[in-house]
C-alpha cells in the first residue's frame, strides 16, 4: 500500500444534537429540524471556526437514504445553502449505508492528495425519524441485498442480522459470558453519552445500567437475541469538518494544534449479495483496519482512543476482535476488563458511540472523526479522556450493512 504523497489534516469538526426518542425537545408529532435545517447547522458550525468559506474549495456530503426518508435526492446542491460563498463550487454527494461518512472523508482526502483542492467541506447528515419505526426498518434493509434477504429477513430487518451474530457468538464463546459483556458496553455507552450534551443518551438519569442491559432479549416482542439496549437509536443529525492540506490549514488561519493528521486509511468492500463466512468474525471491519495500520506503519497497541461502530452491543465486540485488540472469542471479557471505559487502556467511543450518542446514519463516520480530533486536540470538554503518550493514536472504523463496507482512519498529532 502506497504512503500519502503529502500530509492531510481533519480540523474544525462540527456535531448537531442527535435527535430521537430520549432527548426532552423529541416529540414525534412536533415540528422538527429538516434535512436541510441540520446540513446548514452543520456547515456553519464549522465555517464559524476557519477564517473565511471563501477558501473551501469543494463540498462533499454523505447521506444514506434521504430519498426514502425525506422524498429528497440531489443533495450535492444543497451544500450551497449553507454559505454563498459555496455557490458554485464542486459538490459531491456519497453512499455507502451506514459507513456513508467514512467514505465521505475518504473521498476528501483522496481529493486533496490529487492537488484538485486545498480544502474540501464534508457534511454528514440523516433525518430518520420521519417514518414510523417498522417502515424505517425496511427502508434501512436497503444496506443489505434487498432483493434475495427482505423476503425472509426480519420484520425490523438489522436487528435481525445482528441477532444472528450474537446467536452465532454464544453458540461458539457461550451466551452468559457473552450478554454480561454486552451489557457491559451498553452501561459504557451510556456513562460516555452522559459527558457530551449533544448526545442522544444525554439526559438518560437511568441507575442500573448494567441491570438493564443484562435484560434477556425476548422473541416475540423484538429479535431472538438482543433486547433494546443492544441497540444504537433512530437519530435525526449532522457532522461536519474540515480536510485540508497544510496549505489549506494555512489559508484557514489554522494552527495544527487544532488539527489531526491522517496517517493511513483504509477501504474495503466485499460482496452485498453474499451471506457472511462467519457470523462471529467482521472481515471486512479486519480488512479496512490492517489497510489502515499499514499505511500508518502502526499496530492497535499504538491505538490510545477508539471509535468503533456499535449500531448494537455486539458489533462493538466483533469490531475489537477485528482490529486486532482482542483475540477471537476473547473481546467480552476485555470489555468486562474494564479495557474499552474511560479510564481504561483504550478508551473507546468517548461520547457514547452510535448506543450512546446515537446514529444518524449518514454523518456517523464524521461524528466518529470529530470526537477523535477533539480528544487528541484537548477540546473535548466533558468527554476528555488521557491519551497516553504510548498510544498516541486514534481509530475510527466506519461500517456499513452487514460489514459490507468500511472505511478505516487512523488519525494522530503532526509532530
Amino acid at each position: 500500500m502506497c504512503s500519502f504523497r503529502k500530509p492531510v489534516y481533519l480540523t474544525a469538526g462540527y456535531n448537531t444534537i442527535s435527535l430521537g426518542t430520549g432527548r426532552p425537545e423529541f416529540h414525534p408529532k412536533k415540528p422538527r429540524p429538516s434535512l436541510e435545517d441540520y446540513i446548514k447547522e452543520a456547515g456553519q458550525g464549522v465555517i464559524q471556526q476557519i477564517s473565511s468559506a471563501e477558501h473551501i474549495d469543494e463540498g462533499v456530503i454523505s447521506n444514506f437514504m434521504a430519498a426514502r426518508f425525506n422524498r429528497q435526492g440531489h443533495l450535492a446542491a444543497l451544500i450551497p445553502s449553507i454559505d454563498p460563498a459555496l455557490r458554485y463550487k464542486p459538490c459531491t454527494r456519497v453512499e455507502g449505508a451506514c459507513a456513508s461518512g467514512g467514505l465521505g472523508l475518504a473521498n476528501a482526502i483522496k481529493t486533496i492528495l490529487s492537488d484538485l483542492a486545498d480544502v474540501v467541506l464534508v457534511v454528514g447528515v440523516e433525518v430518520q425519524n420521519s417514518v414510523k419505526a417498522i417502515y424505517g426498518a425496511d427502508y434501512l434493509a436497503g444496506a443489505g441485498h434487498y432483493a434475495s434477504e427482505r423476503k425472509n429477513g426480519h420484520a425490523y430487518f438489522f436487528p435481525g442480522k445482528f441477532a444472528d451474530r450474537a446467536g452465532a457468538y454464544y453458540e461458539k464463546f457461550g451466551a452468559e459470558s457473552t450478554r454480561e459483556a454486552m451489557a457491559h458496553w451498553y452501561a459504557k455507552a451510556i456513562e460516555n453519552a452522559r459527558t457530551c450534551p449533544q448526545a442522544q443518551e444525554y439526559h438518560n438519569s437511568a441507575g442500573d445500567l448494567l441491570k438493564l442491559g443484562r435484560k434477556a432479549p425476548n422473541a416475540n416482542g423484538f429479535v431472538d437475541h438482543l433486547n433494546l439496549f443492544d441497540c444504537s437509536k433512530v437519530s435525526d443529525g449532522a457532522s461536519a469538518m474540515i480536510c485540508a492540506s497544510e496549505e489549506g490549514l494555512k489559508k484557514l488561519g489554522l494552527d495544527k494544534d487544532k488539527a489531526v493528521r491522517v496517517f493511513g486509511m483504509g477501504q474495503a468492500e466485499d460482496d452485498l449479495t453474499q451471506a457472511p463466512e462467519d457470523q462471529t468474525k467482521l472481515s471486512t471491519t479486519n480488512q479496512a483496519v490492517s489497510k489502515a495500520y499499514k499505511q500508518a506503519q502502526v499496530s492497535h497497541e499504538k491505538i490510545g482512543v477508539l471509535e468503533v461502530h456499535d449500531c448494537f452491543s455486539i458489533t462493538g465486540i466483533l469490531a475489537l476482535e477485528a482490529a486486532g485488540f482482542a483475540e477471537h472469542g476473547q473481546a467480552g471479557e476485555l470489555v468486562k476488563s474494564g479495557y474499552t471505559k474511560r479510564t481504561g487502556e483504550v478508551p473507546t467511543n468517548t461520547t457514547g458511540g452510535l448506543v450512546g450518542f446515537g446514529h444518524y446514519t449518514g454523518g456517523t463516520g464524521i461524528r466518529q472523526a470529530v470526537d477523535i480530533c477533539r480528544q487528541l486536540t484537548k477540546q473535548a470538554g466533558d468527554s476528555q479522556v488521557e491519551v497516553s503518550s504510548q498510544r498516541p493514536y486514534g481509530l475510527t472504523i466506519s461500517m456499513g450493512g452487514n460489514d459490507r463496507t468500511v472505511v478505516s482512519l487512523v488519525l494522530g498529532k503532526d509532530t
